[in-house]
């Protein structure tokens, strides 16, 4: 794998994650900091429900961006009013068919709000500030590991149900709707509905495209030098990678200081080496960026700096720290090899089956659907195996010239 060299682009959107109480909220808030003492443009926002911005930068902070210092501004979405705006028109149609059959208007409400329904109204923001254009850099503060990959997800699955399943539902809705109307009262989506759920189609869409695009966004992990914290990270590396989200960057947070001699915390310095060693030779070539524990809680303006001269010393903050392709296709032979980023895995936590346009690949907990283009479409599947932490899945036509389906692996 080779290392590309860091690089400033015009517009970063950076998304930082880490297991519960590593610190990713001082880290994103230092990153902020750093970026507009440099004369960026920074927004950060915060998608974790249990919000801790105001916190770090001691200051009151809202649904709306809030300017802390000069170019910096903070936000922290209401994920329940953003679940009213984009979700009413859909969420009133269903309780009129629950209400229909004889559930109660109040639990119809709570069984029509899909879990995770209201982190990817989340993402639309993120959509929002980028379109705005003022604004160089959003950072976002996420959720715990766990919540993030649900949220990254989403827009893939979601997209997935509309693109195949929506069109559907419209043209049977259109053609039974004059016969149900005539001979029951059952509530039957209107066009206001069916708009509703193409505009979150359309601005689902529009997120994903922004997430995967390498020369605007990055994930940066946050990390300590902990075993079990390690071990999620290698997980979420690998699932992000599954997504097709590129992780510019690894921090490893409170480090005992150098200078630190007390022998109580000898066995704690040496179990740490291990830590630091487990995670180069995990991540490497990922940039590892280190933070020591300091001797007070890093919060507000003044300290927030002086965390990212730690982090980043001598580095540009916002720019693209690394550049790696979790997917490519590439041609070998007479047939072509599509290759996917899939470390930290083995064998029994895969599955890779084609049905008809898409690649289903599951790792673990998490399965994508990859439409596959339109090169791949017309072969069938040869074989997958997992090479040098990427899964190899080879592509070859078929004697008889038709894609064949199945299990591969």
């Amino acid at each position: 794998m080779t290392r590309h060299p860091a690089k400033l682009c015009p517009m970063r959107v950076i998304l930082f994650t880490g297991k519960g109480g590593v610190g990713k909220t001082t880290v994103a808030a230092s990153t902020a900091v750093r970026a507009a003492r440099a004369g960026r443009r920074t927004l950060i926002m915060s998608t974790d429900p249990a919000h801790s911005l105001a916190d770090a930068f001691e200051v009151v902070i809202g649904d709306t961006p809030s300017e802390i210092i000069p170019n910096l501004w903070a936000q922290q979405i209401d994920a329940q009013e953003r679940l009213e705006e984009n979700w009413r028109e859909i969420q009133d149609y269903m309780v009129q068919v629950m209400n229909w059959a004889g559930t109660e208007t109040i639990q119809a409400e709570e069984l029509t709000v899909i879990p995770g329904i209201d982190e990817i109204f989340a993402l639309i923001d993120v959509k929002t500030h980028v379109e705005s254009g003022a604004y160089d850099v959003v950072l976002v503060d996420c959720a715990p590991t766990a919540e993030t990959l649900r949220l990254l997800s989403l827009p893939d699955i979601m997209n997935w149900y509309i693109e195949r399943i929506f069109p559907v539902q419209r043209r049977v809705v259109k053609a039974v709707r004059p016969l149900v109307s005539r001979t029951t009262n059952l509530p039957i989506a209107g066009d206001k509905v069916f708009a509703a759920v193409e505009r979150l189609h359309r601005n689902l869409d529009a997120v994903r495209h922004i997430l995967a695009d390498e020369a605007m966004s990055s994930v940066r992990l946050v990390v300590n030098p902990e075993k079990m914290v390690i071990a999620e990270a290698r997980r979420t590396y690998t699932y992000l990678g599954l997504f097709g989200y590129r992780v510019d960057a690894i921090v490893v947070n409170r480090i005992l200081p150098t200078d630190v001699t007390d022998p109580y915390f000898g066995k704690w310095k040496d179990i740490q080496a291990e830590h630091l060693a487990t995670v180069h030779e995990s991540f490497e070539p990922v940039p590892i960026l280190e933070a020591r524990l300091f001797d007070r809680e890093m919060v507000g303006v003044g300290l927030l700096e002086e965390m990212s001269d730690e982090v980043y010393g001598d580095r540009q903050a916002t720019s693209v720290l690394y550049v790696d392709d979790p997917i490519q296709v590439e041609k070998r032979g007479g047939g072509y090899v599509l290759r996917m980023k899939l470390p930290f895995i083995a064998g029994g936590d895969l599955d890779v089956h084609r049905r008809g346009e898409e690649l289903v690949v599951r790792v673990g907990p998490y399965k994508r659907n990859l439409l596959l283009p339109q090169t791949l479409k017309r072969l069938s599947v040869r074989g997958a195996s997992l090479v040098d932490e990427h899964l190899e899945i080879a592509f070859e036509r078929s004697p008889d010239g038709e894609p064949t389906e199945g299990a591969d692996r």
